[in-house]
């Protein structure tokens, strides 16, 4: 992976929080993404929201899987831990880092297919188990890495750049969240900083199994009839190993609308993506009424944006384990092996 540093040097009037930091101080490396790709503008999104909450960035542990999306966490939190594991596990070495360590805030940084093909029996137990973490999916539709074949999220009549139709149903990552157990769902697009960056710290101080769909358009490879999630700056012909390619840049995709409003984004295939923002009178509370309102919207070829469901009492994994309130990885060995006589009495219970 090619890393960039940026400069150091900051300008002495940028404002600072209650941490005395800067925006910058929440950055990482300059992006190697293609230009215009929407992980990036997410990755703006997390730097303007852990600046806002003021958060030290060495408390928080920032971990991924494989794919566009996981490149994406070298570019926020430079200061801050990381760790990059193999494709769909991201799920479990986070969990069990926060039963090791529950002091630091988590993020999981994973896309569509990262979690809801190789990852999605991962993502589904980290749901149910509700880690004290920030699960934040980049959803494009495609293989990014691999030339664009589509992911599970991919709807379903979608064509691909080379002509191939998707004849499968598209996983709806926010509506299996809500079933598997998460305790905040949300639904955003990375063009629509007003509302991410809210979704964004409303996530990260949720004490519970926090999760944000991210609509996130590919510049590179989704260029498909039918798509509600990227658009296509590649010229239009079949690529070969042996012929050179050009990416062309594009600038950000941006949408400003209302709550309750929709609005339509043109994208440069052809293709309309709409969303719809959840109306003020909206319940998030109620479960199933989140999920039939998802389907009502996906039925009528919207995608609906905001914060979708909030269990107003959320557990997380400590909570129900009931664990020490010390972090397991600071415990020492007289309180893992307090001796024989504690050891004796636990038996005797078990008889």
């Amino acid at each position: 992976m090619t890393y960039i540093a940026k400069p150091k040097l900051h300008h002495p009037s940028l404002t600072r929080n209650e941490v005395g930091k800067t925006r910058r101080d929440y950055e990482g490396a300059i992006s190697t993404l293609c230009a215009g790709c929407g992980h990036d503008s997410i990755s703006a999104a997390i730097v303007q929201a852990c600046f806002e909450l003021s958060i030290e960035p060495h408390t928080v542990a920032k971990l991924s899987g494989i794919g566009c999306s996981s490149k994406a966490p070298t570019y926020f939190l430079g200061a801050s831990h990381g760790f990059n594991t193999v494709h769909g596990r991201m799920p479990s070495v986070l969990t069990g880092a926060n039963l090791a360590n529950r002091d630091l805030i988590y993020l999981g940084v994973s896309g569509d297919g990262d979690s809801a093909s190789i990852g999605l029996g991962q993502f589904a137990h980290l749901m149910r188990r509700g880690v004290n973490m920030t699960y934040i999916v980049m959803n494009n539709g495609v293989y990014g890495l691999t030339k664009g074949q589509f992911s599970a999220t991919a709807d379903k009549g979608s064509v691909a750049k080379k002509g191939a139709v998707n004849n499968d149903s598209g996983i709806d990552l926010a509506s299996l969240a809500i079933i598997m157990g998460a305790t905040y769902v949300a639904r955003s697009f990375s063009g629509d900083k007003q509302q991410l960056v809210p979704l964004i710290k409303a996530a990260i101080s949720h004490p519970g199994a926090a999760i944000l769909d991210v609509v996130s358009p590919c510049v590179a490879f989704n260029n498909h009839a039918g798509s509600t999630k990227s658009y296509d700056f590649v010229r239009e012909h079949n690529e070969t190993v042996n012929r050179l390619d050009v990416i062309l840049g594009a600038p950000p995709m941006t949408a400003e609308y209302g709550p309750g409003e929709m609005v339509e984004v043109p994208q440069a295939d052809g293709v309309t993506l709409r969303l719809r923002k959840i109306t003020p009178d909206y319940d998030p509370s109620d479960k199933a009424g989140a999920l039939s309102f998802i389907e009502e919207k996906s039925q009528a070829g919207e995608l609906a944006t905001g914060l979708l469901y909030l269990d107003p009492l959320p557990k997380d994994l400590h909570a129900n384990m009931n664990t020490a309130a010390e972090p397991l990885n600071t415990l020492t060995e007289s309180t893992l092996c307090p001796g024989s006589t504690v050891l004796e009495t636990i038996n005797a219970a078990l008889r």
